[in-house]
């Protein structure tokens, strides 16, 4: 899985984003949850706290209990997902500012439209007003995480299963525009190389792949998600599909595996404004998703515990 960027990208992608707000008028700038009584809105911390944009639900960031075993040792998590102390290092300034007033889970959406901004990609208004899980589940992360051996029907089901639709799926997936991935986690990619006569084989490619990751453990050496510009948000994900090119066996299927998804791709690779509005807007409607109300959520003082009273 990816570093960075893609990092705070798939921490809203798995985990269900959870909100608490007060009842309100809804504006345009307001989404409606559940019954209309709970609303995430654009600009909640400018009064209580205006530090909150310059520094899901959040449950990926908690550490193992007694209670419960978390996400990080999930199958697709191990070893994968890192940049926790960023977000520490975050939620730590905002305590210090305005102290159990900005939860992790909008830390997490923000920090995630910060990077793609930075990286030289789109923006947008980040919602907020979520609350963060009381609880954290390896089982439920195993079960709902797509795999980096996904097929197209696997991938669309994943997604469809918690409100996201496939051109969601395809859009979400341009975040591994950026990041890394260890070997092992596309290892099944390079046994294609024996197939080298089909025309969704790039050989140079996956030789490369190999020669890369016969050179140590698969558990350490990492891939760019994206050799040509790995450090640029931009829509180089998409073209490296078409060429063959795309790292995981999740990543390539979206040409090779779906006529539909191919046609995506495709669009996107061609329009580099085209993905950035419905990457935006992929990125607005997964905010929304999952919502924990009342007591079913918090505001924890720091991210990897719940609240002790």
């Amino acid at each position: 899985m990816a570093l960075s960027l893609a990092f705070f990208i798939f921490l809203l992608n798995v985990s269900l984003t959870s909100a608490q707000v007060v009842s309100k008028p809804k504006s345009l700038n307001e989404t409606c949850i559940g019954d209309g009584s709970f609303f995430l809105e654009i600009g909640i911390y400018r009064d209580s706290c205006p530090e909150a944009e310059a520094g899901c639900d959040a449950s990926v960031l908690l550490d193992d209990t007694q209670g419960f075993v978390g996400e990080k040792t999930a199958g697709p998590n191990l070893n994968s997902l890192r940049g926790f102390e960023v977000i520490d290092a975050i939620k730590s300034d905002l305590e210090a500012v305005c102290p159990v007033t900005v939860s992790c889970a909008d830390i997490l959406a923000i920090a995630a439209r910060d990077s793609v901004i930075l990286s030289g990609g789109p923006g947008w208004e980040v919602q907020t007003g979520r609350k963060d899980s009381l609880t954290a589940s390896k089982t439920a992360a195993n079960n709902n995480i797509p795999g980096p051996n996904s097929d197209v029907t696997t991938l669309v089901s994943k997604f469809q299963n918690v409100g996201l639709t496939l051109s969601d799926m395809v859009a979400l997936s341009g975040a591994h525009t950026m990041g890394k991935a260890r070997c092992s986690t596309f290892s099944s990619r390079l046994n294609n190389n024996g197939n080298s006569n089909s025309p969704d084989i790039n050989v140079d490619f996956l030789q490369s792949l190999q020669q890369l990751c016969s050179q140590s453990d698969g558990n350490v050496t990492l891939a760019h998600l994206d050799l040509v510009t790995p450090s640029t948000f931009d829509n180089q994900y998409y073209v490296n599909l078409i060429s063959g090119e795309g790292l995981l066996v999740s990543d390539q299927v979206l040409v090779t595996g779906d006529d539909q998804t191919r046609e995506i791709v495709e669009s996107y690779a061609n329009d580099l404004m085209f993905f950035f509005e419905d990457f935006r807007r992929s990125m607005l409607r997964m905010g929304s998703l999952g919502v924990l109300t009342g007591e079913e959520g918090e505001i924890r003082k720091n991210c990897r515990t719940v609240n002790q009273f």
